[in-house]
């Protein structure tokens, strides 16, 4: 039902979200209903569509339905005390902006890092997060800089929990060392223009890490800078990911 949560405003976008079951959590509800997906959009976009937006560069703003549906499975840990996040392949800085609100609802502590390897898009995401939210950048609930998704953010780990927003051939091993105990990264796993799942990585008290493949998706894939720019003719607005 996720293609059905289409809508003309933010407000009925996660309305319609919540309706369909995606969304079970207030908070997470509240959290994106105050993030307007509009401003990390591009102008000729549509922003409220259930579907993946192309922002230039090889890269998308992926589809509402994924990015709620990665915050019920990240909500626990983003939700403790001092709570440490990343988000790797940040794109438009929307999933950082969310996680940030999601952040401030527990009194404001902890940050959440955006990490993107194209320069261009990272200047675009800050500039998207000074118009839409710019309190969490003020606070410093959130910041967004030019990174390597496959190495991580090894000088601010370790982490309550790591998104990543581009498909993997494998899962980096980096990314799970720098999970905290009880941490949880959920990332795309496949190859480029094959079959993907998005997986659930679970790290327990002792370091024991468990794997769950969930459902199968689409995603953009993380990959240098060059890789990218070299292939950015082949994702448009129709290269979708979906539950």
């Amino acid at each position: 039902m996720a293609w059905k949560c289409s809508a003309t405003t933010n407000v009925g976008l996660i309305t319609n979200l919540q309706t369909a079951g995606i969304i079970k959590d207030p908070r997470i509800a509240k959290a994106m209903a105050s993030v307007d997906r509009a401003n990390y959009c591009p102008n000729n976009s549509n922003p409220y569509a259930d579907s993946p937006q192309y922002l230039g560069y090889g890269a998308t703003i992926s589809a509402p339905h994924m990015h709620a549906s990665c915050l019920e499975l990240l909500k626990d840990q983003l939700l403790r005390n001092n709570a440490n996040a990343l988000d790797i392949g940040s794109g438009s800085g929307y999933l950082v902006a969310c996680m940030g609100r999601i952040i401030q609802q527990n009194q404001g502590s902890g940050r959440v890092y955006g990490i993107e390897h194209i320069k261009q898009l990272v200047d675009t995401s800050i500039a998207n997060c000074n118009k839409d939210c710019p309190d969490l950048l003020k606070d410093k609930l959130i910041s967004l800089a030019e990174g390597d998704g496959f190495a991580g953010l090894p000088d601010a780990a370790p982490f309550d929990c790591i998104h990543v927003g581009a498909a993997s051939p494998e899962i980096p091993p980096a990314l799970v060392e720098q999970l905290k105990p009880n941490g949880r990264l959920v990332i795309p796993v496949g190859p480029d223009g094959g079959m993907q799942y998005l997986m659930l990585i679970e790290k327990d008290e002792n370091g024991n890490v468990k794997e769950y493949q969930l459902d199968s998706v689409r995603y953009v894939p993380l990959c240098s800078v060059e890789y990218q720019l070299k292939s950015c003719l082949l994702y448009t607005s129709d290269a979708a990911d979906d539950l």
